[in-house]
């Protein structure tokens, strides 16, 4: 049993790693790309921004569509989606000759690709472990993320140094699909399937299911989805701006500025895991799962606040720019998981595709987009970077803000 439960649980792990090492991948590579896009075709950066902006629109109409998938069916479905559209999200957008192309090709089928990876793999991760097994085996899930980082930060830096930015694409789309593919042939549906049970598994747990409208008739899901959403603002911002403030604000080179961004992927190869570790043992020390969830959602978007005040140091030394990739890395180890795990600390596994895949569309739909339109429009309005970086700062502050409102637990309506 214990060997059978092991082999699906690697399983469970590697086909959500993969899932989200795509899923990032659209983004680590957004901010590459960014700057050879418009020289190339001419747009203002706020224009190339919206591309991303609708993407990300989308991508949160089809995650509520991924949580009801994996809830009745597995992750295994949504992968499959997943590797076909967001293929073809790249491949198309490196076809494109026109604004309203880029919008269509970008927005619709990269959108519906990268929503069918980010519940699936946080929820089916919460579904095998939870309690203080959750964070640290999510920490592993998500290396992924600064492995894209890395691995395909510095691949589209190298195509762009010898062909262009359609070419980059070319090869992304290839690499998403076979990644997407092989994480649809290793995904596993819920433990009971095979009959066993998520590892950490409490009595407690056995109570009936909450239904989508009990969960949001209570502040637990509000609140958490105000702090996720504020912090998405925050985050998406910086993400896709980064590397053209540390170009245009500071004066550094694409490729220096490119190796620090970079910094944030390799030092979340070896923060994402151990912060995993330091999140399972606080919810362990603090006994009740959602408080010691609810203090690092406390303590993430505040090191995004540190962060952002530590940018404008990168032109006395880059080191200052080090600094804040690696407290941007600590923030992103922490918030995307841990928010799922509060969520599923208050209301339980067997709804929570549903439940966190509404919560999702909400925050997605609305945070991402409105971060990375404030960061490229207050550029072009002002010709500096400095206001969207203080809107970033004030995002991640009032997350934390609203964090530390967070309830404990929350009492189920009668139907």
């Amino acid at each position: 049993m214990l060997n059978s439960y092991r082999k699906l649980g690697i399983q469970v792990i590697a086909s959500a790693w993969l899932a989200v090492f795509c899923l990032f991948g659209y983004r680590a590579t957004f901010s590459v790309l960014l700057d050879p896009m418009q020289e190339d075709l001419g747009w203002t950066v706020g224009q190339v921004s919206l591309g991303y902006s609708l993407m990300m629109t989308i991508y949160a109409l089809t995650a509520f569509g991924s949580g009801i998938i994996i809830d009745r069916w597995g992750p295994r479905p949504a992968y499959a989606i997943g590797a076909i559209f967001g293929a073809l999200g790249f491949f198309l957008t490196s076809q494109v000759q026109t604004y309203p192309a880029y919008l269509a090709s970008y927005a619709i089928f990269a959108g519906i690709g990268t929503g069918m990876l980010w519940v699936s793999s946080t929820v089916s991760v919460r579904k095998w472990f939870v309690g203080p097994n959750y964070a640290r085996m999510w920490g592993w899930a998500f290396l992924g993320a600064p492995v894209a980082q890395v691995v395909l930060s510095l691949g589209v830096e190298n195509i762009l140094a010898t062909v262009d930015w359609r070419a980059a694409m070319q090869a992304l789309s290839l690499v998403v699909l076979g990644a997407l593919l092989l994480a649809t042939l290793l995904a596993k549906k819920d433990p009971e399937h095979y009959n066993l049970q998520p590892r950490g598994q409490q009595k407690t747990n056995g109570s009936p299911a909450w239904n989508i409208s009990q969960a949001f008739s209570s502040f637990a899901i509000w609140g958490a989805i105000l702090a996720f959403f504020f912090s998405l603002v925050g985050e998406f911002l910086i993400w896709t701006q980064v590397v053209m403030f540390w170009v245009r604000e500071i004066g550094l080179s694409l490729s220096t500025a490119t190796n620090l961004y970079v910094l944030i992927g390799l030092s979340g190869i070896i923060l994402m895991p151990l912060m995993g570790v330091f999140a399972d043992r606080v919810v362990a020390r603090q006994k009740i799962e959602a408080r010691g969830r609810k203090l690092m959602l406390i303590l993430a978007p505040l090191a995004g606040v540190v962060a952002c005040l530590l940018l404008f140091s990168t032109g006395i030394t880059l080191l200052g720019g080090a600094i804040s990739a690696i407290l941007f890395t600590i923030y992103w180890a922490i918030e995307p998981g841990g928010v799922a795990g509060y969520a599923g600390a208050i209301f339980g596994r067997a709804s929570l595709g549903k439940i966190w895949g509404l919560a999702t569309l909400i925050c997605m739909g609305l945070g991402p987009a409105l971060g990375t339109f404030m960061g490229g429009f207050l550029y072009d309005i002002s010709g500096t970077y400095l206001y969207s970086i203080l809107f970033a700062m004030g995002a991640f502050f009032i997350s934390a803000v609203f964090a530390f409102f967070l309830p404990l637990s929350a009492k189920k309506p009668s139907k």
